[in-house]
């Protein structure tokens, strides 16, 4: 996928993008985490480094390739109450042991450019700490490459964080911890220039942020070739067949299907007829598209996109023919004698949200406080009558850019405005009510979608996001998404992420369980997979060593399945506490009906280790457990002892 993003940035003249985000998501309130891979370190170092390979492809010097930034280095995630940019309460320890190792993949794996987090810890800001950025960023792992800082983060020094009395004690801060782009800071050059004349920057250090800068625009090739802007090469590779191509069937491999009452895949749909419309079979069938985001260019791209107010030349958003909504993916898909009839049911946002935005004083603008749209009794009435005509009703419901990104943290986590009022109406209906999730970070349900007879997670699927979720509701493709972030049952019941510490005193709220509506790694198949026979082949693996095992599984129902086979680590007895449970190996499969295969899993030794008190990262030799299953949840694993010695 980064592969197909880098060839068209690359014909436009730019050099580099502000991607992969290495963020670990911990609190589903902050506002960025549609931007992350989700809750597990181990997940965003794999994703990561495959974003930075397909990125920087053979190499900097290929003019196909754009330099990719790993951000926010680092512990930026780790937020107060949720809210974006707050002093993170991290430890070195507490680094070292979640935020820092998929930014340690991404260096190994070649990223050449690192973006510094708005934050502090311990209140050091983060352009300001030198044992981030050079003990350990360009000490421990030997980096060499280009460091930017976030927006105006030198300037926040001063009139924010206001650990730096002016400009030029914050410039001189920023080039003498190490920092070489500094991004929207207006009054860094004269305030360089001044710490200069005072004595507090010598030329050495200037030379060396240079150095730095040059280095990586040689390894652009740049005075060879500045790569100016093509708009011949633009034409043929923006967009081109090959690339939506691609980015239908990523969003086919993102849906995640969280519920199945055996209502999908919607009877009929079972087979294309070759020009990707579902062929008619039985019964002609009447599908009422219902939600604010049934209709939403916008529910499917997300945020950083047209029509958010980060685009200025693109103040109408994408061009309309280019994104595909779940009301025009159906309309495309379903058989021609088939019937699709649409109701919006309701809004999320009130006009009075709308408001002009004001400027902060880093000069992005302020979006005004949300304010929910009042339930719309026309609206309502609209949507029900819809709903008692059809056979199936499909709602899509979720959220908007007005309440996810950047300054966009949000206290509670429930569906905004008219939605649970409409997933309430339609359910009353009693016609079978498909609930389809477009959102930027997983919302709190009410029962009526709950107890729906089905649920699609479809998150921001991209441009052609709609196409794919009708294709998975007809059948034409199989559910493979599983989740990178669990979801919780309420607001309060944060944090529910899978690898928490051990040690907690009970095991639930006095008034809620602690359990996740939905844990990481769930997703439903359209069939039966089972999976037994477990076993690890040599249980005394060395330090050194590989964990091998092999799983069986078995598709026992009628429909193929592409199955993601996932492998968790215990340390049953550590010198610190540490997680219950950690990712260490996933791997894909595809299963016919009726197969039994056998799945190998290797797992390096090396990858089961803990960091100590004193903050170093070790295999302590011990007993382990092996958990592989379908799931982070531990009733769905099989597990198998193995122990690692010195």
């Amino acid at each position: 996928m980064k592969r197909a993003a880098a060839t068209e940035i690359a014909t436009t003249g730019i050099h580099g993008t502000f991607s992969p985000v290495l963020c670990i998501t911990r609190d589903l309130r902050w506002g960025r985490i549609n931007e992350t891979f989700g809750e597990d370190p181990y997940l965003i170092g794999e994703l990561g480094a495959a974003m930075v390979r397909g990125y920087q492809g053979e190499g900097l010097g290929d003019p196909t390739a754009v330099l990719a930034y790993a951000k926010h280095f680092a512990g930026y995630s780790e937020t107060l109450g949720g809210r974006d940019a707050s002093e993170a309460d991290l430890s070195p320890r507490k680094l070292r042991s979640w935020f820092l190792p998929p930014f340690e993949q991404a260096a190994r794996a070649g990223c050449r450019a690192f973006m510094l987090g708005y934050q502090s810890i311990d209140g050091v800001p983060i352009t300001a700490n030198e044992w981030l950025i050079n003990d350990v960023l360009k000490g421990e792992w030997g980096f060499t490459g280009t460091l930017v800082t976030d927006w105006d983060n030198v300037g926040r020094m001063v009139y924010d964080q206001r650990t730096c009395a002016d400009y030029s004690e914050a410039a001189a801060v920023a080039v003498n911890s190490g920092n070489d782009l500094i991004m929207a800071t207006p009054q860094f050059f004269e305030g360089a220039q001044e710490a200069v004349a005072r004595g507090l920057v010598e030329e050495k250090q200037i030379d060396d942020a240079v150095r730095r800068v040059l280095r990586v625009k040689f390894e652009l090739r740049l005075f060879e070739d500045p790569r100016i802007p093509d708009p011949e090469r633009q034409a043929q590779v923006i967009g081109c067949r090959a690339h939506a191509d691609l980015n239908l069937e990523t969003a086919r491999r993102s849906l995640v299907l969280l519920r199945n009452e055996g209502i999908l895949p919607i009877e009929g749909g079972l087979a294309s007829d070759g020009a990707g419309r579902a062929a008619s079979r039985g019964t002609p069938r009447t599908i009422a598209v219902i939600g604010p985001n049934a209709d939403s260019p916008e529910a499917m791209l997300g945020d950083w996109a047209g029509a958010t107010g980060q685009v200025p030349w693109m103040p109408e958003g994408h061009p309309r023919e280019s994104v595909e909504t779940v009301l025009d993916g159906l309309r495309a898909v379903v058989p021609a004698d088939w019937a699709i009839t649409y109701a919006r049911g309701a809004d999320i946002e009130s006009p009075a949200s709308n408001l002009e935005w004001s400027l902060g004083p880093d000069g992005q603008p302020q979006p005004a406080v949300f304010t929910p749209a009042p339930v719309d009794q026309t609206q309502l009435r609209e949507a029900t009558a819809a709903a008692e005509a059809a056979d199936y009703a499909v709602v899509v419901v979720g959220d908007t850019i007005a309440l996810t990104g950047e300054v966009r943290s949000t206290a509670t986590l429930d569906l905004q405005g008219g939605q649970i009022a409409l997933l309430d109406a339609v359910a009353a209906t009693g016609t079978p009510m498909i609930v389809v999730l477009a959102q930027s970070k997983p919302s709190t349900l009410p029962d009526s979608a709950l107890n729906a007879a089905a649920l699609i997670e479809a998150f921001n699927p991209g441009m052609r996001g709609g196409r794919a979720l009708a294709e998975l509701l007809l059948g034409l493709i199989e559910p493979s998404g599983r989740l990178p972030v669990s979801f919780a049952r309420h607001v309060g019941q944060q944090p529910v992420f899978y690898n928490q510490v051990r040690g907690q005193h009970g095991n639930r709220y006095a008034d809620l369980t602690q359990d996740p509506l939905f844990a990481f790694g769930e997703g439903l198949t359209y069939t039966t997979v089972t999976y037994s026979d477990l076993v690890v082949h040599d249980q005394d693996v060395p330090a050194d060593g590989t964990v091998d095992a092999t799983v069986r599984l078995t598709n026992s129902g009628s429909r193929p399945a592409l199955e993601t086979v996932q492998a968790y680590v215990s340390d049953l007895t550590t010198s610190v506490t540490w997680a219950e449970q950690e990712l260490k190996g996933f791997t894909q499969v595809e299963i016919a009906p009726g197969e039994s295969l056998d799945v190998r899993l290797g797992i390096p030794a090396a990858q089961c280790s803990l960091v100590t008190a004193d903050s170093r990262r070790v295999v302590e030799p011990g007993e382990f457990a092996l958990r592989v299953g379908p799931s982070s949840r531990r009733e769905q694993q099989l597990s198998a002892g193995f122990r690692i010695r010195t």
